[in-house]
């Protein structure tokens, strides 16, 4: 029996026999404004779960470093340890959110380069947006190491916008977080996924991801699952 590492709001992670591996489980709960507002959708996680495992898979054809190694069931997966960086490195494709109120723009508006932000994985100090200086003010990084990240998630942006539009959903923003491999390098962990992304239809504007949730616009894994179906017919020719 696997030992319990951590225990998140949406998922948990054990060890193994492994040093090198971990088991990460995703759950079905959902959270949103801080753990708030809280809710279970029975089956999220195996979505979830499916969702993440098929973008990592992707991201490593492409040559992108990242935490997956493969499946463990059909809500969690192995994956490297990772020594975490304590960073969220928001990527916005369109302004939305919470950048769009501080800029006063239009959700939706898209802007003529890629925007990355960082957020000091901080619950105590409720998760502030930080610059470069501060991350390595923080001994958080160095600017050398933050160089790697900006490649690691710009090269990843490219891929994964890719992806979306062929399957017809506009990649909006979403947020990763990285970590150090057993060997030292930096590579993508935690998940990507409608939980940690905004994506929409391309043809119809609706909503695919989380604010499903935190706007009270419905059931959520109808929709997680539109997203599954959609990119596993690009990735694996599946319909």
């Amino acid at each position: 029996m696997e030992k319990l590492i951590f225990d998140g709001k949406e998922k948990q992670l054990f060890k193994t026999d492994d040093p090198k591996v971990v088991l990460l489980k995703y759950k079905d709960d959902t959270s949103a404004f801080d753990g708030i507002k809280r809710a279970v959708f029975p089956g999220k996680g195996v979505l979830n779960c499916k969702i993440s495992a098929l973008i990592f898979k992707a991201l490593e054809k492409n040559g992108i470093p990242t935490h997956y190694i493969g499946p463990a069931g059909e809500d969690s997966q192995f994956c490297k340890k990772c020594k975490i960086i304590p960073l969220y490195v928001i990527v916005r494709n369109y302004i939305t959110g919470t950048t769009a109120d501080l800029l006063g723009l239009e959700y939706g508006f898209k802007p003529r380069n890629v925007v990355y932000e960082l957020r000091y994985d901080n619950v105590g100090l409720s998760k502030p947006l930080i610059n470069d200086h501060h991350a390595v003010a923080l001994k958080i990084v160095t600017y050398q190491e933050l160089e790697t990240i900006y490649d690691i998630v710009g090269r990843a942006n490219k891929v994964l916008v890719n992806i979306f539009h062929k399957a017809g959903i506009k990649l909006v923003d979403y947020r990763v977080k990285l970590g150090y491999a057993p060997d030292g390098t930096i590579i993508l962990a935690d998940e990507i996924s409608p939980d940690t992304s905004r994506l929409w239809d391309e043809a119809t504007g609706e909503c695919l991801d989380k604010d499903r949730f935190r706007h009270d616009l419905g059931y959520i894994c109808d929709n997680y699952q539109i997203v599954l179906d959609r990119i596993t017919n690009i990735l694996e020719g599946k319909k």
